[in-house]
């Protein structure tokens, strides 16, 4: 795992290599083990790759970065692991290819000599890289087919210059900061900047699954590396046999990432997904495995540590339990507002960034059940696609004149049960009359209708709402195709996860030296779960319901029947109180209007309504505070 930076001048101007120092001083956080700098220099194109190391696979000097392959033609600066590296280079050895380290830096290198374009597709691992043939003076970004590992690029001024992170982006030159008023209503809205946007006009994410060229010509468009459609080989099966074949492929999903040269351990937060992760784990594993869970003290709503012990017991695992007061997740976060360098609405990368700083004090890898709610419908908003066609069935005069006024005027909270309900209740029936598609949509927005005040064109936010449901209706996944909720599914493992969940866990765990892997993010374990129909996963009231039933008598029940809980903190109660202040003095009416988007005005009409509980705008507020903060470093 490692932190890559470059600069890439399609002119042929000198690069500086103070530029590729800096960057890898900006990374450091993501390879302490090692850092270098490459640069070929010609006439046509100049190309300069930078790299930090956190040395997981083979960690002897053989695999330092920018890493130079058959005698130095071709160049590879790379992130991730590719769990499949072994195999890849036993074909590539019967063609001919000769490896000196036992590193999968090299067997992508040579992949990508021998394959090109079509190298990341063969590639079952999570990757950003960037590849150059210094012969052909020609080259390729590419990124892992599901947004594990981040890659952002510019292109402008005849140079186009890519990073691991924003932060390190603000080391290289040549770029304009203008911000893009677009993705900024999107991160309003939704909470995150989707593939291929960024807070800045000029700056891009490479999406997921995509490689981009280039040459001497310049830079290309952004290419799909992958197809459209999922494999159907398990199209038909019934559901007994979808239980015992989600067991087979998430136990060798696991059993791949177990490759690692460190200590290596898993999370255990007490719900399902981390659960089922650690007893493959404990199945694979000949040794005690190590976990990792995080308790709050005095909120014990918030707390899983029970089932977390739980879990451990039944694994026989070496436990680690951290528990941390609020005044310890509120120090964490202005550090983590610095380093995130774009706004970023998720607050539940607070604990996060603690349990990754407390469990890198014993490992360097975790394995993470990240992935599981998308592909076997693990959030509320599924279910409620559900919920609402039974509510629907009940006599309008009732649900008009009785319920809907009692709901509208109930206090809500995330920070208690019947609160929470009465919030979640609220997002259900404001929609019940909308499409599958339009209905998610709203019910994934951080911005509720009552809160559009804050914006100064309202009016913006449904054509933006508009656009993305057109797109869920336009998602095809092989056969499952005409289900509507599998739809759902696929936009929200391409789009939400990437840009919310994985870029969370990635800025989090690596700001700490910690590699995490996700196996449910296996490309057989993917397309297993996208060619099994919604009901296998949604059904009667039942979420998860394939996994559920699949681990009946393998995990202890109380893990299987368990309502889910977010990994969350009561962020809302402290904006109330704790943070009162800090976003009072952050959020101020100077960076709101010069943002050109915004009421400040609004702002404050809906942080009070926060305040006394007329509503719960948490997740929008923690948004604003964190953009007002990154606009006060970035002006």
């Amino acid at each position: 795992m490692c932190g890559i930076a470059g600069i890439i001048s399609f002119d042929g101007r000198s690069i500086d290599t103070d530029n590729l120092n800096s960057a890898c001083d900006s990374m450091r956080h993501r390879g302490p083990d090692d850092s270098g700098v490459f640069i070929d220099q010609s006439d046509g194109i100049s190309v300069g790759f930078s790299s930090v190391r956190l040395a997981v696979v083979d960690p002897t000097p053989a695999g330092h970065q920018p890493f130079l392959y058959a005698n130095g033609r071709y160049a590879l600066s790379f992130n991730g692991e590719i769990y499949n590296f072994r195999e890849l280079r036993r074909e590539l050895r019967a063609e001919g290819f000769e490896f000196l380290t036992d590193t999968d830096t090299e067997v992508v290198a040579a992949a990508c000599a021998r394959w090109g374009f079509k190298a990341p597709a063969r590639f079952n691992g999570m990757f950003a890289f960037a590849f150059y043939d210094r012969t052909s003076r020609k080259g390729f970004l590419a990124r892992d087919r599901y947004g594990i590992k981040p890659l952002l690029y510019t292109n402008q001024s005849g140079q186009c210059c890519f990073a691991s992170e924003m932060k390190t982006m603000h080391c290289l030159p040549g770029w304009d900061r203008s911000i893009n008023k677009d993705s900024l209503l999107n991160y309003l809205c939704f909470g995150y900047f989707a593939s291929p946007q960024s807070i800045y006009q000029s700056v891009s994410r490479l999406n997921p699954g995509c490689y981009i060229s280039f040459g001497e010509q310049g830079l290309n468009k952004q290419v799909s590396y992958i197809g459209d459609t999922v494999s159907n080989s398990e199209q038909g099966s019934s559901y007994d046999q979808a239980c015992g074949k989600v067991r087979k492929l998430l136990f060798k999903a696991v059993s791949r990432r177990r490759i690692a040269d460190v200590p290596l351990g898993a999370f255990l937060s007490g719900g399902l997904d981390s659960a089922i992760i650690a007893a493959h784990l404990t199945e694979c594993t000949p040794e005690p495995i190590k976990t990792f869970s995080i308790g709050f003290t005095g909120y014990e709503t918030y707390d899983e540590t029970n089932y977390a012990r739980i879990m451990a017991r039944h694994c026989q695992s070496s436990h680690h339990q951290f528990d941390v007061t609020y005044k310890e997740i509120l120090d964490t976060v202005e550090p983590i507002l610095d380093h995130q360098e774009e706004p970023f609405f998720d607050s539940s990368i607070l604990p996060t960034a603690l349990v990754s700083r407390l469990a890198r004090e014993h490992v360097t890898v975790c394995l993470s059940g990240d992935g599981g709610d998308e592909l076997f419908g693990g959030y509320w908003r599924y279910l409620g696609h559900n919920s609402i066609d039974s509510y629907n069935r009940i006599p309008a005069w009732i649900r008009h004149g009785v319920i809907e006024p009692m709901v509208k005027w109930s206090p809500s909270s995330k920070s208690g049960s019947l609160g929470n309900r009465f919030r979640q209740f609220r997002k259900l029936i404001r929609t019940s009359s909308e499409s599958c598609a339009k209905r998610h949509i709203s019910w994934s927005r951080i911005l509720s209708p009552q809160a559009e005040c804050v914006l100064l064109d309202p009016e913006r936010v449904s054509g933006l709402c508009d656009e993305l449901s057109k797109s869920i209706e336009k998602t095809s996944r092989g056969k499952q195709a005409g289900d509507a909720l599998n739809r759902v599914f696929a936009y929200d493992l391409r789009r939400g996860l990437p840009s919310d969940m994985l870029h969370k866990v990635d800025l989090a765990s690596m700001y700490h030296s910690l590699e995490v892997r996700v196996p449910f993010l296996d490309r057989e374990v993917v397309e297993f779960a996208e060619s099994c129909p919604s009901q296998f996963k949604i059904y009667r009231g039942m979420r998860k319901r394939l996994l559920a039933d699949a681990y009946r008598g393998i995990l202890p029940d109380c893990i299987l029947d368990r309502s889910k809980m977010g990994f969350e903190v009561p962020i809302g109660e402290f904006l109330r109180k704790d943070m009162r202040d800090l976003f009072l003095s952050t959020v101020t009416r100077e960076r709101i209007e010069s943002l050109e988007l915004l009421d400040y005005d609004g702002v404050i009409r809906v942080y009070e309504d926060h305040c006394a509980k007329r509503a719960e705008h948490a997740d929008l507020l923690f948004a604003l505070l964190s953009l007002c903060w990154w606009r006060k470093r970035n002006r």
